[in-house]
């Protein structure tokens, strides 16, 4: 099923500011908050889709990304499993844990009510390179990634502590915060900030795991498979949810950020959904009319050259393109024919181009105006 448009989610127009997608978002968290809707699953699911929207179009680069190739340019890959933030969703300790701070701190919505001001750890963003051929660019194609990474310890479970047992933070007393009272002209001004004990956690391991030393991460190898959308271009970007580096003590993963890179075809270009091809032909099939192969995707296909072909004429295979990555249609492949000129000829062959060159049909006709190539491409795309 495919995903509503973001903007449409928030309410906003693509050129909405981004006080604008803040306040809406704001406004759609406070509605659809489940302290405020109580076992209510379709206002859960609308929290969870603002907040995603909202994720998403508050981040400039990733809104860059949004805006030119749609829900693709972020989230177009799926990872095998993994409560991610895009093509699955984003789950409440992400929304509690990244979000908090927009319901103004304290009270409704800052975090979940068992949590209180505790901080919820978040792994780091990995960022791998994936090259892609012409044909894995038209169809689609899984791939599997060898990542190096950190990953959940085994030992502890990712908990960091030997036996799983924590102590209560005594900074902070397991609130994960460090209030400090100042006496100023106007009273008594209190500030809040991140426990340094802790760091946020509300609790210190016991006794450290062996094999961790406490962090309940350790780096290891992990296979991840990817499917990678039809369409998708050099330099898009796509986002796996939650198959990042894992976090400390059991907190939330990072993504993999997946960068596409296209493999130049020997033959083809490429322009958008669009693909381009050169044909040359000698000017006695051109004046006589023939078949040519020429390839395509797939495999190679016969055209027709029309008798009295001008070198330039630009022939349209409708359909034999690429598709367009937000499912727009398919393009079209553009031939672009090439007349031939010999460059070494043989005395009988120049005898037989002189008898041709005194008929009148060889003389070029003065009132035909050759339109040039970007007029003809003008009006094919017109």
């Amino acid at each position: 099923m495919s995903k509503r448009d973001f903007y449409e989610i928030l309410g906003v127009t693509k050129s909405a500011s981004d006080d604008e997608i803040k306040k809406a978002y704001r406004k759609l968290a406070i509605k659809y908050h489940p302290d405020k809707n109580p076992d209510d699953k379709a206002a859960e699911e609308k929290f969870k889709e603002a907040a995603e929207a909202y994720e998403v179009l508050s981040n400039t680069e990733k809104r860059q990304r949004y805006n030119q190739y749609g829900h693709a340019g972020v989230g177009g890959a799926s990872g095998g499993g993994g409560g991610g933030h895009y093509g699955g969703g984003m789950n409440m300790d992400d929304i509690f844990s990244q979000f908090g701070d927009i319901f103004g701190g304290g009270g409704f919505g800052g975090g979940r009510s068992s949590g209180g001001g505790r901080r919820v750890m978040r792994g780091s963003n990995l960022r791998v390179k994936v090259k892609l051929n012409l044909q894995e660019v038209a169809k689609g194609v899984e791939k599997k990634l060898k990542v190096n990474k950190f990953v959940s310890c085994g030992t502890c479970k990712g908990s960091g502590a030997k036996n799983g047992q924590y102590d209560t933070c005594k900074l902070c007393g397991g609130s994960g915060v460090q209030v400090r009272t100042q006496q100023t002209f106007l009273g008594a001004m209190q500030t809040q900030t991140t426990c340094s004990g802790c760091n946020g956690e509300g609790k210190t391991v016991k006794d450290k795991c062996n094999t961790c030393h406490g962090d309940g991460i350790v780096r290891a190898e992990e296979v991840i498979s990817i499917n990678i959308p039809a369409g998708v271009a050099e330099g898009m970007q796509l986002s796996v949810g939650g198959k990042g580096n894992a976090a400390p003590r059991g907190g939330i993963n990072g993504d993999l950020l997946v960068l596409i890179e296209e493999e130049e075809h020997p033959e083809l270009k490429r322009d958008g959904s669009n693909l381009f091809y050169d044909s040359y032909v000698n000017f006695a099939d051109a004046a006589l009319g023939t078949s040519i192969e020429i390839p395509t995707v797939d495999a190679k296909v016969k055209i027709k050259i029309e008798p009295g072909t001008q070198s330039g004429k630009v022939l349209r295979l409708k359909g034999k393109g690429l598709p367009d990555v937000n499912s727009y249609g398919t393009g079209d492949l553009l031939v672009n024919i090439n007349v031939w000129t010999p460059q070494a000829l043989s005395a009988e062959e120049k005898k037989a181009l002189e008898t041709l060159r005194a008929s009148k049909n060889f003389a070029p006709n003065p009132n035909r105006k050759e339109k040039g190539f970007f007029d003809r491409m003008k009006e094919y795309f017109e």
